[in-house]
C-alpha cells in the first residue's frame, strides 16, 4: 500500500482490479479541513481516463511494475512488435495499449516498456524525440526572425507547426507529451 500523497505522474497502482496510471496530480488544501488529492488516471487495460479524488490519508494498492528496453520492429493492424536485444525474443504489444504514441515509433529504435509479469502495460517515451521534416512550404525571406509558424509533415506522418526558417530535410525536436515542435535539432 502507498499513500495517495506519493502518487505522481507515471505511478501505476491497482484499484478494484483495474491497473491505473497517474497522468496528473494535484494537492488541494482548503481552509481548516483535510487536504484532498486529485489525480487524473488512465486505465491501462481499457485505455479510458478518469478523474479521482482521495482524502490526504487514503492509501492505494501498489503494483510492482518492471521496465524493459526493447527494440521496435514493426506493426500490423492490431499489434506492435518489439524484440529483446539480449534474448532476441519477440513480444507483441496491442496498439490499444500504445495508443496515439504509435506515431513516435521508429523501426530499429529502442523503447522503454512497463510490464506486470508478462503483460505489457505501457510505452514510456522520452519527452523529446527527433524527426526529419519531409514536407513544408518554403519560408519567406525576411520572416525568419519572427514567431510565425507554418505546417510541416514529419517522417512519421505527423503534422506540426514549425517556424518559417525550417526547411525540408532538416531535423526538429518534438515534445512527445503534447506533439508540438520544441526546437531545431542539430
Amino acid at each position: 500500500m502507498i499513500g495517495v500523497q506519493d502518487l505522481r505522474a507515471g505511478v501505476i497502482f491497482e484499484e478494484n482490479g483495474n491497473l491505473l496510471q497517474v497522468l496528473t496530480y494535484e494537492h488541494i488544501k482548503m481552509g481548516r479541513g483535510s487536504a484532498n488529492i486529485k489525480v487524473k488516471v488512465k486505465n491501462l487495460r481499457s485505455g479510458s481516463t478518469t478523474d479521482k479524488s482521495f482524502i490526504n490519508t487514503a492509501k492505494v494498492n501498489d503494483v510492482q511494475v518492471f521496465k524493459r528496453d526493447l527494440q521496435y520492429l514493426y506493426k500490423d493492424g492490431e499489434n506492435a512488435y518489439f524484440m529483446n536485444p539480449q534474448t532476441f525474443d519477440q513480444i507483441s504489444v496491442g496498439l490499444k495499449i500504445i495508443g496515439s504514441d504509435v506515431y513516435y515509433l521508429k523501426e530499429g529504435e529502442s523503447y522503454n516498456l512497463s510490464f506486470l509479469g508478462d503483460e505489457a502495460l505501457s510505452l514510456n517515451l522520452s519527452p523529446k524525440m527527433v524527426f526529419e521534416v519531409t514536407e513544408t512550404a518554403p519560408g519567406v525571406k525576411g520572416n525568419s526572425v519572427s514567431s510565425v509558424f507554418k505546417d510541416a509533415v514529419l517522417e512519421n506522418g505527423q503534422t506540426v507547426k514549425v517556424p518559417l526558417f525550417i526547411k525540408v530535410g532538416e531535423k526538429v525536436k518534438v515534445d512527445t507529451r503534447t506533439g508540438t515542435y520544441t526546437e531545431k535539432a542539430s
